[in-house]
């Protein structure tokens, strides 16, 4: 399989923007209230600090993506810049938080619906619910995008009415507002300040999900979609904090937490009105459904491609040509996760909590790694150091924060990443354990022994099979050493073709290099090494040659970290991979 899918590229601003805004706008519908509950009459300026909180992650997010402007999110950048095994934390902190968001939004989308219908069930409601949106994800991104925006535009349409409706009743009832702003806090003033922060950074998630597929994005969309995500929830979430506390009093506000804006709707525009708003939620909360298919869809593709997850998952349907088992199987674990709970997902929203503000965490670490170790890659976007440290510093405090308010989440955490990491570590340590497996068959009959040794043994021989290629760029045995520790070290192979693209086959370095990689050779004796000389220049069109004739996917193919007059993007190699400064 290419890296690369043929949807890639195919999404404009609009799209792109409401694929990702769908799952950020949905996050207002319970961060408004538990914020009102924590801060009070400070709610809004909560909101306010993770709008500028936000705005540095426009930033962190702006030039990891476009520095290295393929799928995975935090894990690509891991993976570029520290090893393997790190990038796949992220990568579980990731699907841990797409589960949450699938199950949890999916619920609370038929209980609304409910609330409209009656006669629907939600048991079976949010089974259907997820069921659907794994079919219109077979169907193509394409498809899923054109749904999105129409659930997007409906959604910010029924928010600015509601901003309206609601500001003219609090100026016709401003005894309503008054009240609130002579409300007692619930902590000192600095305390209610912090955790009502900590709270309302709940209403940034989905903000991380763009990065998750970028290919898709047309170049140039990736950071204007960022741009257009931070600026409707910047205005939106204040502004609507404000509103609600204009038209409910704290009290109403903390009872009607999980529903305050259509309490707000039906107390300021009437009941029919608040069968709107309630649709609405209804609406955008499928919308966050759809954006959890759709970046796990991008991310679990990579995670296959990288030989994180089983290979299978990559399997191609022949009239849509979408990897139709990555949804399947995420609907399948999603349902069964609803199933084993009974329906009663709160367990899975406190999971996604912790999880998202893990992920948010070792992004910036991973910008900060991208500046120190591949600070030379040309990007459109930079983050300064103050601005990586605020943002990091931001997300820890609120991270923290969640976990003073509510300790008891964080056992379900453990718990839920341990299950998911688990099987990414059993696919890591797989010729390990066929190691064992095969000593242990060794001691047994010599039946187990005809039977099970020969079949682990090609299976073993098999998943070390994969070649991996390393494009050198000369003949420094630091560089040379440190490319074949990492392969060692970061993938399960045992054949390593360093590729050297020559112009002239009287160049001196072309035997410099031949003697170089003896010795490198004679000092990992588990790797065979071969020198593989090509002659043009090096660019995207010939490392596509070298993947077809050496039969090396470009996601296995490795390159020293190039400078700014590098005269291509890191994307053009359709996932190349930096593992050297």
């Amino acid at each position: 399989s290419t890296l690369h899918h043929p949807s890639r590229g195919t999404l404009n601003e609009l799209y792109a923007t409401a694929i990702c805004g769908n799952d950020l706008t949905s996050s207002v519908l319970y961060t408004i209230g538990v914020t009102a509950t924590m801060a009070g009459q400070l709610a809004p300026l909560c909101l306010i600090l993770v709008g500028f909180v936000l705005y540095l992650f426009k930033s962190v997010y702006g030039e990891a993506g476009t520095a290295i402007p393929l799928n995975g999110g935090a894990y690509n950048l891991l993976l570029n810049t520290t090893s393997k095994s790190v990038a796949s934390l992220a990568a579980v902190l990731t699907i841990l938080s797409y589960v949450a968001t699938a199950v949890v939004s999916a619920t609370e989308c038929v209980e609304y619906a409910s609330n409209l219908m009656p006669f629907i069930d939600v048991y079976w409601g949010t089974i259907v619910l997820l069921l659907f949106f794994c079919v219109l994800s077979i169907l193509g991104i394409t498809e899923s995008a054109i749904v999105a925006v129409g659930i997007f535009v409906v959604h910010v349409v029924s928010m600015l009415f509601l901003v309206l409706v609601a500001a003219v009743y609090g100026m016709q009832n401003p005894e309503i507002m008054d009240s609130n702003l002579r409300e007692p806090l619930k902590y000192d003033w600095p305390l209610s300040l912090v955790f009502g922060f900590c709270v309302a950074m709940l209403g940034v998630t989905g903000f991380e999900t763009s990065a998750n597929y970028i290919e898709e994005q047309k170049r140039g969309v990736y950071p204007r979609t960022l741009f257009n995500t931070w600026l409707v929830i910047f205005i939106l979430n204040p502004v609507l904090s404000v509103v609600c506390m204009a038209v409910l009093d704290l009290n109403t506000i903390e009872a009607h937490h999980r529903d305050v804006l259509a309490k707000v709707a039906y107390d300021a525009g009437g009941k029919h009105f608040g069968l709107w708003i309630s649709a609405d939620a209804a609406l955008v909360l499928a919308g966050a459904v759809l954006t959890a298919f759709v970046g796990v869809n991008g991310l679990v593709r990579r995670l296959a491609l990288d030989r994180c997850l089983p290979q299978v998952l990559l399997a191609e349907n022949r009239v849509r040509r979408t990897n139709h088992l990555i949804p399947i199987t995420f609907f399948l674990l999603c349902t069964a996760l609803f199933v084993l709970l009974g329906g009663r997902v709160r367990s899975l929203a406190n999971v996604y909590t912790l999880s998202f503000l893990c992920v948010m965490a070792l992004f910036a670490l991973g910008n900060m790694m991208l500046k120190y170790k591949r600070g030379r890659i040309r990007r459109p976007v930079r983050a300064t150091w103050p601005t990586n440290f605020a943002a990091l510093a931001a997300v820890l405090i609120a991270l923290i924060g969640n976990v003073i308010l509510a300790p008891g989440h964080l056992i379900y955490f453990i718990v839920y990443f341990g299950i998911v990491a688990g099987i990414t570590i059993l696919m890591f340590e797989r010729i390990r354990l066929l190691k064992y497996f095969l000593f242990l068959v060794s001691q047994g009959p010599a039946h187990l022994q005809d039977r099970f040794a020969g079949v682990t043994q090609m299976a073993m021989d098999k998943i070390r099979s994969q070649k991996v290629v390393f494009f050198a760029k000369n003949d420094n045995l630091e560089v040379l050493n440190k490319a074949v520790s990492y392969v060692q070290s970061n993938e399960l192979t045992k054949w390593l073709k360093v590729v050297y693209v020559y112009q002239d086959l009287n160049d001196p370095m072309v035997k410099s290099l031949a003697e170089n990689l003896r010795v490198v050779d004679r000092c990992f004796p588990k790797v065979i090494i071969d020198l593989v000389l090509v002659e043009g220049t090096f660019n995207p069109e010939l490392v596509a040659q070298v993947s077809k004739r050496l039969g090396v996917p470009r996601n296995f193919m490795f390159i020293q970290c190039p400078d700014e007059s590098f005269p291509y993007d890191v994307a053009d190699f359709g996932g190349i991979r930096l593992i050297t400064h």
